[in-house]
């Protein structure tokens, strides 16, 4: 009689596949795969949906942005704080990603949050990483800095340091039936944030001093915005195609504030970083005066890329060598900043700085070739030699040694009658309009210390003490 299990399995059977087990295995059988481990990295950073430029710029328009740090609802972090009354704190998903649909509240708060947070990370990476103090951030405050995305009503934005605070308001345009939400604009919330930044940098620099302080930081909000943008693939790809690789033909990259200028009636933005202006065209009105060092900044980082471009054609895509160039002229930008003066600062001021960084950092001598011919040119600097080369188009492109003369990285300033005047800030953004600004001592605000309004009344109301006494 055949004995068999509790599973009719014959009993013959069941002894032979206990034989044949050995460990747990199976001798002789195909092994059940395990599964090899992967790395799991812990996943820290959010999705955000942003404008990845200003809103007309259609080629490129909403899309998702990642932000490889600690999010918290709000959004907000260790730095940036969003307010917006009625609508904060926003809450992430499950998955901490801050998806809205775009013209939503929910949107503009984590559209403004992220590109505060990039161009923060932007400038501390050119820097080494190490994090970088917004103005009051001394003695130990570690106090963040407060972004509202919807402020109120006027065609304006701002940076206050009495407030610890970015403001973004909205408007409607004349014979118009919508309202632009100055928020939207990657533009614009760089330019404020990069206000911020250089002001944590150069705390004297928001004084009314010399003209070409004021339009130095009117200048860095506007190449804030630019090397915001050469830092994302997807819009250098963008332009690389527009342009066909040529940064002097019409693009989104050097106009600023596309919507936004259309809404005050200007055709091509609030102002475009590829003109030919010259401090003897300009007098000291700080954003026309600004438009210079931008232009300067700008020529500069086209001939460098030409350069790279022909010189790495077999081995790189033309947007791989833009985006590198970018990178590389931003930190020997942020170098030429830090070497300036902290008050009273000129623009020979920077671009010294700027040609003894690129010599530290081992760059070709044509890229301070370049430097120095397009400050010259704009007469920033006095240049030790002609400009023959460039003004006839005879720059040895194929040449990183090439220098058009000295390899010099001290150059004299250009002197013009507008470095005696006092600043003009008539139509300068909301930052350089604000009273703690522009009626701030020097040495408090030199120190990174706030005027409040009290601070400011603070004479008057002595005088109204002593009178009603």
């Amino acid at each position: 009689m055949e004995i068999t299990t509790e599973t009719s399995q014959p009993a013959h059977a069941y002894q032979k596949a206990m034989q044949l087990s050995q460990n747990g295995h199976q001798v002789g059988a195909t092994p059940v795969p395990i599964p090899v481990p992967v790395p799991v990295p812990l996943v820290v950073g959010s999705q955000i949906l942003i404008w990845k430029q200003d809103p007309t710029v259609t080629a490129l328009g909403v899309r998702p942005t990642f932000i490889p740090s600690l999010i918290l609802d709000g959004p907000r972090d260790a730095r940036i704080n969003t307010v917006l009354p009625g609508t904060t704190p926003v809450h992430g998903n499950t998955k901490r990603d801050f998806i809205f649909a775009p013209g939503t509240a929910e949107f503009d708060c984590a559209h403004t949050f992220a590109i505060v947070r990039e161009t923060l990370t932007m400038y501390q990476r050119a820097l080494g990483g190490a994090p970088l103090p917004w103005a009051w951030n001394t003695a130990g405050n570690i106090d963040a800095i407060n972004v509202f995305p919807q402020a109120g009503v006027t065609p304006n934005a701002f940076y206050s340091r009495a407030e610890k605070a970015l403001k973004f308001f909205f408007f409607v345009p004349t014979g118009a039936s919508q309202p632009i939400f100055t928020c939207r604009s990657l533009d614009i919330v760089a330019h404020e944030c990069g206000h911020a930044v250089l002001d944590g940098l150069k705390p004297g620099w928001l004084g009314p001093s010399s003209p070409q302080t004021g339009g130095l930081h009117e200048a860095f909000g506007d190449i804030t915005a630019l090397f915001l943008s050469l830092h994302q693939l997807d819009q250098v790809e963008a332009a690389i195609a527009l342009t066909k690789a040529n940064l002097h033909g019409p693009n989104f990259l050097a106009a600023l504030a596309e919507q936004f200028g259309a809404g005050l009636g200007l055709p091509q933005g609030l102002r475009n970083a590829d003109n030919d202006l010259k401090l003897s065209q300009v007098g000291n009105e700080v954003h026309a005066i600004s438009q210079v060092f931008t232009g300067g900044v700008y020529d500069t980082l086209a001939d460098i890329f030409a350069f790279e471009r022909q010189r790495q054609a077999t081995v790189k895509d033309p947007a791989r060598v833009l985006l590198e160039v970018a990178s590389s002229l931003l930190k020997v930008l942020m170098e030429g900043i830090r070497k300036a003066p902290a008050s009273n600062a000129s623009y020979a001021d920077v671009v010294n700085g700027m040609l003894s960084a690129s010599q530290a950092q081992g760059e070709p001598p044509i890229y301070r070739t370049f430097l120095r011919s397009r400050f010259t040119f704009r007469e920033v600097v006095v240049s030790p030699t002609p400009l023959t080369a460039m003004l006839e188009g005879r720059m040895e492109m194929n040449n990183p040694g090439f220098t058009d003369g000295k390899d010099d990285t001290k150059l004299e300033a250009h002197r013009h009658p507008s470095d005696r005047a006092s600043q003009d800030r008539s139509r300068c953004c909301g930052t350089m309009q604000r009273p703690e600004f522009v009626l701030a001592d020097a040495a408090k605000l030199q120190s990174g210390q706030a005027m409040t309004d009290e601070d400011l009344l603070s004479k008057e109301a002595a005088e109204l003490h002593k009178r009603f006494n």
